[in-house]
């Protein structure tokens, strides 16, 4: 995150110069000396570590000059070539698998069907497989895979990886998912695991979209609505996951209009029982217009379906309601609709209800907009989590130790 580029100081490590340089907030040996008060002789030992471990490459000298005066200094850059990133995005009934350079560019990817009521063993393993063809198509060697982002339809600990009662991945609960799909990319990829990384889908969709279009939002609020309802918040840089992985799942927040509607978590009168893409779907079937997720929903408001535009307009009012309140409580500078729903039908209705019942001064400065990464939006989330995770400074100083540098 930005916050570790600002700690550094007079003791500032290999790894915090690193994070000066990935930052921007200075990218040549002068400007480092100024920002960690470290001497020549210091900074050069420290930086000699990251060039021989191949994380740093000096590019076209700097046209400002040094900062401490004399001929102009070369840049320093990271080389976000040296390694990649695996990603995934799991859906309710399809995935998609992702190689990314360290930078978030897109080398390779699949999409395809699978189920994630198989349950966690079944669908990690197919990952897996997926990873291993997708590296041979990027032509990457499984050991220059510095880490791997997943992203789940469901409530996650983030220190452990573990999905906390998910109410649409039956048969997750509390599994062990690093060390599941660590052990599929042994067997699939023939190495050794790199850290396993998981979060909500909704917090890597809004951390891969703030950081793509809207790194200068100091609140930035998703709202995903597809077969289910979450939202993931950016606050400063970082994503706000409440105290357990909890925050933003706003699905189950009881509405009135929902009282009698039952939802898949159990309970009656949640958001989601009668404005996600499941709930539209059930409806359009009841109807006579066959509809099984928020993708056929999808499918049905492309083709311009007036039934799906009437019911996804009505669920937008609803939800809508909701965000009222976020917007009022968060006051983010940008509120992104995205999944499924996210057309015009639906954004019509959440315009209608939350300009009406939120505060004027909460959205006096608000952007609502649609998301720019589109089906994209998890993986480069996850992949850019996996990126700050691993470039940590403290774990570059651990990463450095192990190589003997």
């Amino acid at each position: 995150m930005s916050s570790s580029a600002g700690k550094a100081g007079p003791r500032a490590g290999a790894g915090d110069l690193l994070a000066l340089v990935r930052s921007g907030r200075a990218t040549t040996r002068g400007a480092l000396q100024q920002a960690t008060g470290l001497s020549r002789a210091t900074v050069g030992h420290r930086l000699d570590r990251l060039f021989r471990a191949g994380w740093l490459r000096e590019g076209p000298a700097d046209p400002g000059g040094s900062p401490l005066g004399g001929r102009p200094s070369v840049r320093l850059e990271f080389d976000d070539r040296h390694g990649h990133v695996l990603a995934a995005d799991l859906e309710t009934r399809h995935a998609r698998a992702a190689v990314l350079t360290l930078g978030g560019e897109l080398l390779a990817e699949h999409t395809g069907p699978l189920d994630i009521a198989a349950g966690p063993g079944p669908v990690l393993d197919t990952l897996g497989r997926w990873f291993a063809a997708l590296l041979v198509q990027a032509r990457s060697p499984a050991d220059a895979v510095c880490g791997i982002g997943l992203a789940v339809p469901g409530p996650v600990d983030h220190a452990t990886g573990r999905v906390v009662q998910p109410p649409i991945m039956p048969g997750w609960d509390g599994a062990p998912l690093p060390g599941l799909l660590g052990d599929a990319f042994r067997r699939h990829c023939g190495a050794p695991p790199p850290p396993v990384l998981v979060d909500n889908d909704a917090n890597l969709m809004a951390y891969g979209e703030q950081r793509h279009a809207h790194r200068d939002c100091a609140a930035f609020a998703l709202v995903k609505v597809s077969t289910g309802i979450g939202a993931g918040v950016v606050v400063d840089g970082g994503i706000f996951r409440g105290v357990d992985g909890g925050a933003g799942d706003i699905g189950h927040i009881r509405v009135p209009a929902g009282q009698d509607a039952r939802c898949t978590c159990g309970a009656h009168g949640c958001l989601a029982a009668i404005a996600s893409g499941r709930a539209l779907a059930a409806r359009l079937t009841e109807a006579g217009v066959p509809a099984a997720s928020g993708s056929d929903v999808r499918d049905l408001l492309a083709a311009g379906h007036p039934e799906a535009s009437r019911l996804a307009r009505e669920a937008g009012r609803h939800v809508g309601e909701v965000l009222a309140t976020v917007v009022t409580l968060l006051n983010p500078g940008v509120l992104m609709i995205a999944g499924d729903l996210a057309g015009t039908a639906f954004l019509t209705g959440v315009r209608e209800l939350l300009y009406e019942r939120a505060l004027p001064r909460s959205t006096a400065h608000l952007e609502v907009v649609t998301s720019r990464l589109g089906e994209r939006a998890a993986v480069r989330g996850a992949g850019a989590l996996v990126v700050e995770h691993v470039f940590a400074p403290e774990r570059v100083e651990e990463r450095l130790a192990a190589l003997s540098l």
